[in-house]
């Protein structure tokens, strides 16, 4: 395909006398542990990483940071500026490696920044072992930089230039899966949806609705798998955007997500088998709906859901329970609504409810006396106890 310009070989570096070859050497035989140390950070700093850097795989990547510190190391043995094409080459396929692979260009950024801080950390400290003085030290500190801009800057663009071509077209693969999952399609519909978008099925599957400008965010900090539903996704509220992230189901599996997401407002459905997701993202919008703040597991608030479901249904019980003190004064009602209330909730035990209410006990007894001469045997009843607890709650 065609490719952009992603570098030039000739852009302005800081310049000066070359480090002492002597240096260079130490630096050269720190490169496979800095390459261990880089790698290791990345992977615990950037969730889309887990999993993805062993065996093989990983091998091949500190072998890739060996290299491209190498390289450094020889550019910054030299008094002018050498050729970079060939670190940048490998950079560019790097990035379109990572658009293949469905890792974002945030998490990329994101492992380049850590490499760069560990890198730096690691070889500064055994430069400075080796006796270099403060100037040499600061032009270090430059050219590593400035290394790693151009790294990243070519990396960038080789993941652009493969989302354009075939990470798009898988992209919008993936979008049209998320969109017949979430629309009840029919489960062939489904299946070949999955299978143009080189879809695998997890155990499970977790909706989370959460503010559209923290979606980028999310999908850094969680599994590279995650699918995101195109915006017009009918029952979406307004200014939000879905996910629907792989799980285990498992509640390790449950913990690890709302710590990935600890720093949003994501509102986090169940765990469903993948088919039943639209249970999940049901749930997660309800909950949303509830008005909390930070990061909201609904399996934390099912009483709450359930109370809510029918609203009207709700107030119709209220009024059906609360109708035998329908002709006394308001602020009467109002106290003996609250003591009947607390009453339910801790089985008649007059000292709780007294603590609960702020009042003597002997105040609780002559309420509940009176809620007797106005609800008579009906306070005995299993079928208004329920009633009445479901309407109160």
């Amino acid at each position: 395909m065609p490719r952009r310009s992603v570098y030039r070989t000739t852009q302005e570096h800081p310049t000066g006398p070359p480090l002492d070859p002597a240096v260079v050497e130490v630096l050269r035989g720190e490169l496979p542990d800095v390459a261990d140390r880089a790698v290791t950070a990345i992977i615990e700093e950037v969730p889309s990483y887990k999993g993805a850097l062993t065996g093989q795989m990983g091998t091949t990547i500190r072998n890739a940071v060996q290299l491209a510190l190498g390289g450094f190391l020889t550019l910054a043995s030299r008094s002018a500026r050498g050729p970079m094409a060939p670190a940048l080459e490998g950079a560019y396929q790097l990035g379109r490696g990572e658009a293949r692979s469905g890792r974002s260009a945030e998490a990329l950024l994101a492992a380049y920044r850590i490499g760069a801080r560990v890198s730096w950390r690691d070889m500064s400290r055994a430069a400075v072992a080796s006796g270099v003085d403060a100037a040499q030290l600061s032009r270090f500190a430059e050219l590593v930089f400035a290394y790693i801009d151009e790294l990243s800057a070519s990396s960038v663009a080789g993941h652009s230039d493969e989302l354009e071509t075939s990470g798009r077209l898988r992209q919008r693969n993936l979008e049209r899966l998320a969109h017949a999952l979430l629309t009840s399609a029919a489960p062939e519909i489904v299946a070949a949806a999955a299978e143009r978008a080189a879809w695998v099925a997890p155990d499970a599957l977790t909706a989370i609705v959460l503010p559209e400008s923290q979606a980028s965010q999310a999908l850094m900090a969680l599994d590279s798998a995650t699918l995101q539903p195109p915006d017009d996704l009918p029952g979406l509220p307004a200014g939000s955007a879905a996910l629907l992230v792989p799980s285990t189901g498992s509640a390790t599996s449950r913990r690890s997500m709302l710590h990935a997401l600890r720093d949003t407002d994501a509102v986090i459905g169940p765990a469903m088998p993948w088919v039943d997701v639209p249970s999940s993202l049901e749930r997660a919008v309800r909950c949303h709906a509830l008005g909390l703040t930070g990061v909201v597991d609904t399996d934390a608030y099912l009483a709450e859901l359930v109370l809510g479901a029918d609203a009207v249904a709700r107030a119709e019980l209220r009024a059906r329970v609360l109708a035998p003190l329908g002709d006394l004064r308001p602020s009467s009602a109002e106290k003996l609504t609250e003591t009947l209330r607390s009453w339910l909730l801790h089985h008649g035990r007059r000292d709780a409810v007294a603590a609960e209410l702020f009042v003597h006990p002997q105040t609780v007894r002559y309420r509940v006396g009176q809620l007797r001469e106005l609800y008579g045997d009906r306070l005995d009843d299993p079928a208004f106890v329920r009633d009445a607890v479901v309407a109160l709650a």
